[in-house]
């Protein structure tokens, strides 16, 4: 089985962190993880070397016009995002797509993505400090300035900086299954599942006083999806009034209970149905999603195919 290339472009002096994630992500075949893995290659426009914001020179055999050969194209975040993309970075990324490639943005690469057309009438995002300049330059952009990352199919945008990890992970999580995605997630140190419609820019992340941390009680629901936690049931276990765990776990997460603990059993039923042979109606009951029936819809909902088809997919990996 031949490896996914991945086409990462480079633009002078781009910040070294956005330029990091994809080579570590995509670019690095550890142990433990499917043989073979991604086959990252850097480009950049030819002529002299292209230095990054921190001073580097990466090495860049493959010019811009390589992007059409990939099918998984990463644009990362431009020096400076109220200057107009390089033409060829953006002619380039127009044939990558014509061809069926991946399009994906870390950061304010999704200016890059919007002076291509790619975004226009799609829900997108960038950086929470550059959302308004998106928007009225590119007004037939839908941008969602509120989430993590966006997945449209073929174009997919993130935040800034670690929420580009976040995308990756989601990336590989969508080509290889979930456990592939926990297991590079344990290896990064990242957390292993952060949905795209978590908070980018959260008031207080961290709690002012140690009980004030909600970590516990997410551990807690972790260890108990099969059962009906009810927001009275958690809040009851928390000792907290109802009011003021919802409060604190839009703080914390960004969500409500209720979403967040669908994302959780989402995301279990994923790792079940790759790991093993058990029945669907089992699979539901597990993750405490009710009637096989009500399973699907919500499994199709978030995943985007039903849980059959879904292991199908990966139950012996792709």
């Amino acid at each position: 089985m031949e490896s996914h290339l991945v086409a990462l472009a480079v633009t002078v002096d781009a910040p070294i962190f956005e330029l990091a994630i994809p080579c570590e992500i995509f670019g690095r075949q550890r142990p433990g993880l499917p043989e073979p893995w991604y086959d990252l290659r850097v480009c950049a426009p030819p002529g002299r070397p292209v230095h990054t914001g921190a001073g580097f020179v990466p090495d860049t055999p493959h010019g811009y016009d390589f992007l059409a050969q990939a099918g998984t194209v990463i644009v990362t975040a431009p020096c400076d995002p109220g200057a107009e993309p390089p033409a060829e970075l953006v002619e380039s990324v127009v044939a990558a797509h014509r061809n069926g490639a991946r399009i994906v943005s870390l950061c304010t690469g999704a200016f890059v993505l919007a002076a291509a057309g790619l975004l226009d009438g799609r829900r997108a995002t960038t950086h929470w400090l550059h959302a308004d300049e998106l928007t009225n330059r590119y007004p037939a952009v839908k941008v969602d300035p509120t989430v993590l990352y966006v997945d449209d199919g073929d174009v997919l945008t993130s935040a800034g900086t670690t929420a580009g990890i976040d995308l990756c992970l989601h990336i590989v999580r969508n080509d290889h299954g979930a456990a592939v995605a926990n297991t590079l997630a344990r290896r990064l140190v990242a957390p292993a599942h952060r949905s795209g419609g978590q908070a980018q820019y959260i008031e207080a992340p961290i709690a002012a006083t140690p009980e004030q941390t909600l970590a516990p009680l997410l551990d807690w629901m972790r260890g108990h999806l099969a059962e009906p936690l009810t927001i009275r049931a958690l809040a009851r276990h928390a000792n907290l009034a109802e009011r003021t765990l919802i409060r604190r776990f839009a703080a914390t997460t960004g969500a409500t209970p209720i979403k967040w603990l669908t994302e959780q059993r989402i995301l279990r039923a994923r790792e079940l149905l790759e790991s093993g042979t058990l029945p669907v109606e089992q699979v539901a009951r597990e993750c405490g999603l009710g009637a096989a029936a009500n399973f699907r819809r919500h499994f199709s909902m978030t995943v985007g195919v039903s849980p059959s088809t879904y292991r199908r997919t990966f139950a012996t990996g792709r």
